[in-house]
């Protein structure tokens, strides 16, 4: 009997065995893996030190270096928003050390870039950026807006230029970005429809792309916090609608930022995108605000081609008609405007405002035949009140 119970206790005593040490080694891995992250932590922020301190030094405490001012001032390349007020009729005008910005300037062999007196530290660059939104983008009496815009683009380049060549990072940097972004997604909706020669879509897209990139990244590898992460993961998914790589950024995010009101809505309206659900994509647009609403503009062309060739289809009968007045609800436009529309892609309309769809009448409309500037009603009702320097500063 004793021998049995002896033999049962020592079998427990075994099995218990592998699950204390299986305990230990796991504690074991655990150490070694907090270790290891805490060591790479380390190793990160020596990296970062290293960087920091192999970057050039920035002295220049001016929005233009004096040099550039002086070159630029005596071989009258001086822009008109650059000038003292009251000597731009002077064969040289005289440049403003208040109102000139550096302007940017391709890398050219033999030239220093890193010259600490050419770089503005970034206090500087804010502060030369603020000075761009505030007294040219922002500004009542700079007319035309192509050339306020063209002269800000170049500007801002040169800004990422220096931020580029200091390696600069952190909070700084994304301040900078992050105005730099609405001003590119303002300007994207506000110069649609300019010709090419003034105003290319294509380079203000992939200026735009760059900044929206820079600043996600900003945003993975920085301590934080930043409290306008949410606004900007959300117009990044609104300008780049269907894309696979900008809904997988949005799906990694963490869940407190995907469940935010503007994440959640830019999320609905991609599903709906991509669904091919047209009309419920045009509803939930109402719901977006006015920065949001600039940077979806460019698909609603798209959507609403695709809603009249549904429809071009679905309705495609000799008796059917259907009310002009029901499909600019549908549409998000007015009733005038709808029946243009229709008219561009081939669709009837009739004396008794009615629609009349055809699948074999639905036509593409020529290069140029699209102004695309007139159907922006649902975007511009959203910019009652606001002005620029409101916009791009995110007082909306």
């Amino acid at each position: 009997m004793n021998r049995r119970r002896g033999t049962r206790i020592t079998q427990l005593q075994s099995s218990r065995a592998p699950s204390g040490g299986w305990r230990s080694l796991r504690n074991k891995q655990q150490c070694q893996n907090q270790s290891k992250t805490q060591k790479n932590e380390v190793e990160a922020e020596d990296q970062e030190k290293e960087i920091k301190e192999m970057a050039p030094r920035a002295s220049c405490q001016t929005m233009c270096p004096a040099q550039e001012l002086w070159n630029r001032e005596s071989q009258n390349r001086l822009h008109c928003f650059e000038v003292v007020p009251g000597t731009e009729s002077f064969r040289k005008p005289k440049g403003d050390p208040l109102r000139a910005v550096k302007e940017y300037s391709r890398p050219a062999a033999g030239k220093d870039v890193t010259k600490p007196s050419y770089l503005r530290p970034p206090d500087v660059l804010l502060k030369t950026v603020c000075y761009l939104i505030d007294e040219i983008a922002g500004s009542t009496s700079l007319h035309p807006w192509t050339e306020v815009y063209s002269f800000v683009f170049d500007r801002l380049r040169s800004v990422k230029q220096d931020m580029i060549i200091q390696r600069l990072s952190g909070k700084d940097c994304v301040a900078i970005l992050e105005l730099t972004v609405r001003f590119h997604i303002y300007a994207s909706y506000r110069l649609c429809g300019e010709p090419l020669r003034i105003y290319d879509p294509r380079i203000n897209d992939t200026h735009l792309q760059e900044y929206l990139n820079w600043l996600f990244d900003c945003y993975k590898t920085g301590t934080g916090p930043y409290p306008n992460q949410e606004e900007f993961q959300t117009l990044g998914l609104l300008y780049n609608l269907g894309s696979s790589p900008a809904t997988q950024d949005v799906l990694e995010l963490p869940e407190r930022l995907r469940q935010t009101p503007s994440l959640k809505l830019a999320l609905a309206i991609n599903q709906a995108f991509l669904e091919g659900n047209h009309v419920h994509l045009l509803r939930l647009v109402q719901k977006l605000d006015f920065l949001q609403t600039c940077a979806l503009h460019r698909h609603l062309v798209t959507c609403r081609r695709h809603l009249l060739l549904i429809y071009s289809h679905g309705y495609h009968s000799r008796n059917c008609r259907f009310p002009l007045d029901r499909l600019a609800q549908l549409l998000s436009l007015e009733p005038s405007l709808t029946a243009e529309l229709c008219q561009v892609y081939g669709i009837e309309v009739n004396q008794h405002n009615q629609v009349l769809f055809s699948k074999s009448a639905f036509t593409e409309p020529e290069q140029g035949e699209l102004n695309c500037k007139l159907y922006h009603s649902i975007v511009s009702e959203k910019q009652r009140g606001l002005t620029v320097k409101s916009i791009i500063h995110g007082c909306t």
